[in-house]
């Protein structure tokens, strides 16, 4: 499993969820559906369980996080709030930050770098300076990030 295709697919997940209001599980069957049949973004699901597997995971620690992660991002967001972005931008955020945070397996700059990618995918012309920027200015706080998460 590549883990481009699972942030593409929890991506998708994340967008379902805030702009269906639906449950994580009802979110990931759609996205996977999408990847098996249309599969536009171009997913790996040459081992498609374990994207499953993976990504189900990745929801199940990550969502209940997401106020969390939107007050770090608030910090970072110059003149925009969080409920004011872009679904895709705001979402690819939401999971780079999570990544970054929360993924002792995933080195910031990897997060950085797959967001950009996901969000030139999926958003506007602008959005992988965007979530370039954003996130460039939380790698440069990201021990002070963690450090803060751990006391908690």
């Amino acid at each position: 499993m590549k883990r481009r295709s699972a942030r593409i697919v929890a991506v998708q997940c994340l967008y379902q969820m805030e702009m269906n209001r639906v449950a994580p599980d009802v979110a990931l069957h759609a996205a996977m559906e999408e990847a098996l049949t249309d599969n536009e973004a171009g997913t790996d699901v040459t081992n498609a369980d374990a994207l499953l597997s993976y990504v189900k995971e990745q929801l199940k620690r990550m969502v209940p996080l997401i106020p969390e992660i939107d007050r770090m991002l608030t910090e970072f967001l110059t003149g925009y709030q969080v409920d004011r972005l872009s679904k895709v931008d705001r979402e690819v955020l939401r999971l780079a930050v999570y990544e970054m945070i929360y993924s002792d397996d995933v080195p910031p700059k990897v997060a950085v770098n797959e967001a950009i990618e996901v969000a030139k995918h999926f958003g506007t012309e602008e959005s992988g300076r965007f979530v370039n920027g954003v996130l460039g200015k939380m790698v440069k706080k990201i021990d002070e990030l963690k450090a803060n998460v751990e006391t908690k």
